[in-house]
């Protein structure tokens, strides 16, 4: 389960959600590793006080679900990988969710910054892994798919050791697939262990009312033109099945089912859904990580039938015929994009973009005690 629309990116009032209720049903739901960042406004505070509740305390022990949060990216167009911030954010992190650990932290946004940062941050959130044990697995994170497999081999020839993660966003969607069809092997042979597929909607811009507008505007970087393609993209699949199925439907569908599979080599080990029906489904097989946020109780229970059909689909004739359906469908809408927009992907950072750092952040950063 993703956090990032407990943000004001994505809705007006991100404290207005139920956030508490959320992470409480996920749980009951199987639901068993919670993904944050400190550059989702108030997102990690909001979920540390869900996790902190005597419904999810007396419940669901800190060991048995997974925390994974992020360091390096404090605004829009600032970034702050010094290993002084680095340790600043790792005690905050830890003191908005209420742990004493934290089961991975990735370097966010990789891209945004020089190769020779990131190799620092890594070895510092290494060193911070070996000295005290309040971080178990560190990773990067970030759009551009070159990016993220030249650092992950970067790494692996500077010190020796791969990443243990890395996580992709908007890049395998029913609109852009490059996560696959360049990424994974690279990613693979760079010995990386897990790579995550995030925003399985390219961040809210694949769905039928369009990108969505929060109190901080509209912040999505997606060009006029893929826009206006996906909203053609949706007309057709409005006309498809009587009107009733709908481009995010099968874009979630598309997305869950296939990384899956596409994945499952640098997947996730164990039940599905922990304690739900789909435990036997694929219990001891690796199966593709997928990240998916949700604003609401509608969109997360929605968002788990989908995944147990899914899931049940390994092994359910009917259900594969549905998957196979639903490529049907997703190659018809990648037709509909034509080959200007699929598998776009869109410039980041943007060529005017240039990383600026408070004197307010940097007096913060300086004042800094060090973990021990």
């Amino acid at each position: 389960m993703g956090t990032a629309t407990f943000n004001a990116q994505y809705n007006k009032d991100p404290y207005a959600l139920p956030t508490t209720e959320l992470v409480q049903q996920a749980f009951d739901n199987g639901i068993r590793a919670f993904d944050t960042s400190p550059y989702y406004g108030p997102a990690e505070e909001l979920l540390g006080h869900a996790l902190s509740t005597d419904y999810v305390r007396t419940k669901y022990p800190r060991s048995s679900y997974q925390l994974l949060t992020k360091v390096g990216r404090i605004a829009s167009s600032s970034f702050d990988y010094s290993p002084s911030w680095i340790r600043k954010s790792i005690r905050r992190s830890l003191s908005r969710l209420h742990t004493d650990y934290l089961d991975v932290v990735y370097c966010h946004d990789v891209e945004f910054v020089s190769a020779e940062e990131v190799l620092e941050a890594v070895k510092e959130l290494r060193r911070i892994r070996d000295s005290s044990q309040c971080i178990r697995y560190v990773g990067i994170s970030g759009y551009p798919v070159d990016v993220l497999v030249k650092l992950a081999h970067m790494v692996l020839r500077e010190t020796g050791e791969p990443l243990d993660a890395v996580m992709s966003y908007a890049n395998f969607t029913v609109q852009n697939a490059r996560l696959s069809k360049v990424g994974l092997e690279p990613l693979l042979a760079a010995g990386v262990d897990v790579v995550p597929n995030a925003s399985l909607l390219g961040m809210g811009l694949l769905r039928r009312t369009g990108v969505p507008i929060g109190a901080m505007g509209d912040f999505h970087p997606a060009p006029d033109g893929l826009r206006d393609a996906v909203r053609r993209a949706s007309e057709w699949v409005d006309k498809q099945g009587g009107g009733e199925e709908k481009i995010e439907v099968i874009a979630i569908r598309f997305a869950l089912g296939s990384w899956l599979r596409d994945g499952a080599k640098a997947g996730g080990m164990g039940p599905t859904l922990s304690n739900s029906s789909s435990d036997d489904a694929a219990a001891g097989e690796r199966l593709g990580v997928s990240v998916m946020g949700v604003s609401n109780l509608d969109e997360l229970h929605e968002t788990l039938r989908v995944w147990r059909s899914v899931v049940n689909g390994l092994d359910d004739e009917v259900q594969q015929q549905e998957h196979t359906r639903i490529l049907g469908l997703a190659q018809g809408i990648r037709s509909v994009l034509g080959p200007a927009w699929t598998d776009y992907a869109w410039s980041s950072p943007s060529p005017d973009f240039v990383n600026y750092l408070s004197p307010e952040h940097i007096s913060l950063r300086d004042l800094t005690a060090d973990i021990a």
